[in-house]
């Protein structure tokens, strides 16, 4: 069978292809534990499954907007005034299904064949994937673990060239849990728009900052600039509400427009009864997310303790998210010579998953997800930490 360049110029997700092994795995009676899943190990706050559960018995199954309720529209407007203290209408928002789907709208809107898309590195697996499906070249800027792996403007100023159209922030990070604080975001996004690069901001995580750090956002500098900024945010991390696929974005009008109409092209909109559970969560209670921050926060402290133990790994201190985003190169023999090869090996002999640094533009790193019960996390990382010991003997 033939198929088109573009399909064949994209890898299928490490992560989804990672967590499926292990799960095929114990499908065979393996006893598999999985540090590679990204998503909260908490289950959907009650109140939003009951609102689900209430639109589906209302037979609330018909299509609704393409680019989400206007009810709901008008939640996440509600969610950016109470959270950031910014003003912004229903008609500068759209949903779409999961924050992927917001990302590969934006890019399919804004990129022409051949446009370059600057990606910080360590980056999300389905960055580069997406600029090539758009047809766009995706030019990755390294960053090291010594400056908590954030890109500074001086590091991007070597990569811009006359076709840089789009630079891709995100934080806090998937995979590093590192994260940009207010000025630090502000001086790129100015330092983009001073050079005509649109910036798209990934916040999914935003909710999953922990002190002494804090929550930080470009939707105040997007009020200053709506012709060059995008913000991407959703639900799934914030609720645990993965399997909903509920995203959004927040931007200029015309370019909802432009969005809304490849998503009526594509996927039209997103599952009726679950923007309704989706309304139920922005409007509702946010007591769950604190718990689930202050779990990640503790999770992460105890995760940084057994590590600082392995003589040779280099680890940053993440200021969200729920991964740890180690240099493990130090312990690479000529058997494991790379991530792929460690984390398969670390599969076959301890059963434990975790995702290669390769797929996120790092061959030197492992990402480990700490959302999983505070004593199965510890048993796993120090059975990691045995294993790398064993990898120098």
């Amino acid at each position: 069978m033939n198929f088109s360049k573009r399909v064949l110029s994209v890898q299928p997700s490490a992560t989804l292809a990672i967590n499926a092994k292990a799960q095929e795995m114990r499908a065979e009676g393996e006893n598999v534990i999985s540090l590679a899943v990204g998503e909260p190990d908490f289950s959907t706050p009650e109140h939003i499954v009951r609102a689900a559960q209430k639109a589906l018995d209302q037979g609330f199954t018909r299509y609704t907007a393409v680019p989400g309720m206007p009810e709901l529209r008008k939640a996440v407007a509600g969610y950016f005034h109470r959270t950031y203290g910014v003003e912004c209408a229903i008609s500068q928002v759209m949903v779409s299904n999961g924050g992927k789907q917001c990302l590969y709208n934006l890019l399919q809107a804004l990129v022409d064949p051949g446009d370059e898309v600057l990606i910080p590195g360590p980056y999300w697996v389905s960055y580069p994937d997406m600029v090539q499906l758009a047809e766009g070249t995706p030019v990755i800027v390294p960053t090291e673990p010594e400056d908590n792996f954030l890109v500074k403007t001086e590091d991007l100023e070597k990569f811009v060239t006359s076709r840089t159209r789009v630079i891709i922030l995100n934080t806090p990070s998937n995979p590093t849990g590192c994260h940009y604080h207010q000025k630090q975001l502000e001086d790129i996004a100015g330092w983009a728009i001073s050079r005509n690069i649109f910036v798209i901001c990934d916040e999914v995580y935003d909710q999953l900052v922990y002190p002494p750090a804090e929550m930080s956002s470009l939707c105040k500098f997007w009020q200053q600039h709506p012709h060059g900024v995008a913000i991407v945010n959703g639900l799934s991390k914030t609720f645990s509400m993965t399997g909903w696929r509920i995203g959004y974005i927040l931007a200029h009008e015309d370019l909802i427009k432009a969005l809304s109409k490849i998503q009526g092209q594509s996927t039209s909109n997103v599952c009726s009864f679950a923007q309704k559970g989706a309304l139920a969560g922005l409007e509702g209670s946010f007591e769950m997310v604190k718990t689930m921050r202050e779990s990640f926060a503790r999770r992460r402290d105890l995760a940084l303790d057994i590590i600082s133990s392995w003589k040779g790994a280099v680890c940053p201190r993440p200021d969200g998210a729920f991964y740890l985003f180690p240099r493990v190169d130090a312990f690479y023999n000529a058997r494991v010579d790379s991530s792929t090869k460690l984390c398969k090996a670390l599969l076959e002999k301890e059963k434990i998953a975790l995702v290669p640094g390769k797929a996120f533009g790092d061959d030197r790193c492992v990402r480990i997800s700490y959302a999983v019960r505070d004593e199965v996390l510890q048993d796993c990382l120090q059975r990691l930490g045995d294993f790398l010991a064993g990898l120098r003997a």
